[in-house]
């Protein structure tokens, strides 16, 4: 089935206890694709500069990830700046250039309104409304956030939550949201809003599937050697998405079992910087780590 996701191409500049890299290729969708594309083929949508390398479109594009939805436009591409320290369970954001994407409205390329999975990366909510408006028939919508957006456009972000059938979240913006401590018991009020479930991610302490039947927890991979964080969330999300949209189920069993292909991706992508450890695996790769993880949590 089609897989589609719209969200910011970056260059990130980050720093961590391990190392640093300037001007990387990232950015929500790019994470989202280079993870998903282990499982399927993927739709990318975004807005670039005029200083962005053609070469990294045709790296996507040997990664079966269709870039026909990626705009060049006059301009420098977005650019972020991070800094790790400690743990590094959260980045602290050095700079923000919006550059070319402050102008990104969401608009897909008329081969794309007809795609079936849908993953709107975190991004300005009335973006995300725009791609809703387009994709009539898709089967399955999920929305990614953050709370800047949930700070400042909450109204928007509510009517968005009504029209998708999946919400991603880290711990910390579902609780901001909800205003519960409680994971499960905000979970279950998130669903309120519209969602048929939400995802809660919780960093190195897994993640939580919540439905309106039951809950689903796993927990992180035990990764020894983490390297850069930055899109591990979106990674996670590209490896659900990715094997919802290879299945073409997303029933809770399957659900269940994305969250196990999505933890693997995403402790893959923090074991190196930028999109290293993914340019160097292949699929197999993958599917021995999701074997090696379903047997830990079997006794």
């Amino acid at each position: 089935m089609s897989l589609l996701v719209v969200g910011s191409i970056a260059f990130d500049s980050v720093k961590t206890p391990y190392g640093e890299v300037t001007d990387a290729l990232g950015g929500s969708a790019v994470y989202f694709a280079y993870a998903a594309s282990f499982f399927t083929p993927v739709r990318i949508v975004g807005v670039v500069g005029e200083d962005f390398p053609e070469e990294y479109l045709a790296d996507l594009g040997r990664r079966n990830v269709d870039t026909t939805g990626v705009r060049r436009t006059p301009g420098r591409t977005f650019r972020w700046k991070g800094l790790y320290q400690g743990a590094m369970n959260e980045a602290e954001t050095l700079e923000v250039q919006l550059n070319v994407l402050g102008e990104f409205d969401g608009t897909l390329p008329d081969a794309f309104v007809d795609s079936d999975y849908v993953f709107l990366a975190n991004g300005p909510p009335a973006m995300q409304h725009a791609v809703v408006d387009q994709v009539k028939h898709a089967k399955l919508i999920v929305a990614d956030t953050m709370n800047h957006w949930i700070r400042d456009t909450r109204d928007e972000l509510e009517t968005l939550l009504a029209r998708v059938d999946g919400v991603v979240m880290n711990e910390g913006e579902v609780r901001q949201y909800t205003g519960e401590e409680n994971l499960p018991r905000a979970g279950r009020k998130l669903l309120e809003e519209g969602p048929r479930f939400v995802v809660v991610k919780k960093g190195e302490h897994g993640a939580l599937l919540v439905t309106g039947d039951e809950f689903f927890a796993v927990p992180a991979f035990p990764t020894a050697d983490v390297s850069d964080p930055t899109g591990a969330g979106d990674s996670f999300a590209g490896g659900m998405m990715g094997h919802l949209a290879r299945v073409d189920d997303a029933s809770t069993t399957e659900l269940k079992r994305a969250l196990l292909y999505a933890t693997v991706v995403a402790s893959i992508n923090v074991e190196g910087f930028s999109l290293d450890r993914f340019k160097s695996i292949t699929p197999d790769d993958v599917e021995r780590r999701y074997e090696q993880f379903r047997n830990m949590l079997s006794f």
